[in-house]
């Protein structure tokens, strides 16, 4: 079994370039052999998700920006075989935003929708994060960037029929 990564940004405001945390999570062969997480200094101080996330500017004003972290962040991706978030076209248009912004290279993984697996693969109705882990069972901190992360690492790899433990 190939490696993936799990991703999940937390944004401040509506603008895709605006990620302000990040979490990642590692599988290889079916295990988690990496986890990490980052705030992110946005390019604008407005933050209109803080009832979401809980972060404010003051939170993530002496971060790294998202060029800080694309070093550890494409290590990371580096051998994965796709890239799995939980409404994947929100992830993957913030880290293409984000890579944009900064003259990166953005990654041209497949990702795979956490969102979709759910409805394919159980059923689950409504597909939200949080009634995913209420029926498949595991903890959930829903908008912390890891703990979101982890969860679809976890989705994807209870699909893949291993065992889900972190």
């Amino acid at each position: 079994m190939s490696a993936f990564l799990a991703i999940d940004f937390e944004t401040a405001n509506h603008q895709a370039t605006s990620a302000c945390a990040v979490g990642l999570v590692r599988v290889e062969a079916g295990q988690v052999t990496q986890e990490a997480a980052f705030l992110i200094r946005p390019p604008s101080t407005r933050f209109f998700f803080t009832h979401i996330h809980g972060l404010t500017w003051n939170d993530v004003r002496d971060a790294p920006t998202f060029a800080d972290l694309w070093p550890e962040v494409a290590r990371l991706m580096k051998g994965a075989r796709f890239l799995a978030a939980h409404n994947a076209p929100f992830d993957r248009a913030v880290l293409r935003a984000c890579c944009a912004l900064y003259d990166l290279p953005a990654p041209r993984k497949p990702y795979v929708c956490t969102v979709r697996l759910a409805r394919a693969t159980w059923n689950i109705r409504p597909t939200r994060l949080p009634d995913v882990c209420n029926r498949l069972g595991p903890e959930l901190r829903h908008h912390e960037a890891l703990s979101d992360a982890r969860a679809c690492a976890g989705i994807v790899m209870r699909a893949q029929g291993e065992r889900w433990h972190f």
